[in-house]
């Protein structure tokens, strides 16, 4: 079940006890202002470590020789580019 409300939706969840727990914890402390805000942020921080880690894969994968000469090859072909305006 969801509703979209301007942007945001809402949805649904089924959290470990214990999860919800810490969770309410830290609304209690003052940390986050409800429970929504808080599983918010948590996945917003995932997500975004995911992006990364997926980033850090992708550039594991290049050839840094094969990268260099390509730069290299751009450079040397400065001249051949007819004036900008």
């Amino acid at each position: 079940m969801w509703r979209h409300n301007m942007g945001r939706a809402e949805i649904a969840i089924t959290l470990d006890e214990r999860v919800l727990a810490e969770i309410d914890r830290l609304v209690l402390e003052g940390v986050y202002a409800n429970r929504s805000k808080a599983i918010e942020a948590a996945l917003q921080d995932r997500l975004a470590r995911s992006r990364r880690s997926r980033l850090a894969r992708e550039w594991e994968k290049l050839d840094r020789s094969e990268e260099e000469a390509l730069a290299n090859e751009g450079y040397a072909c400065e001249s051949e580019w007819p004036a900008y305006g």
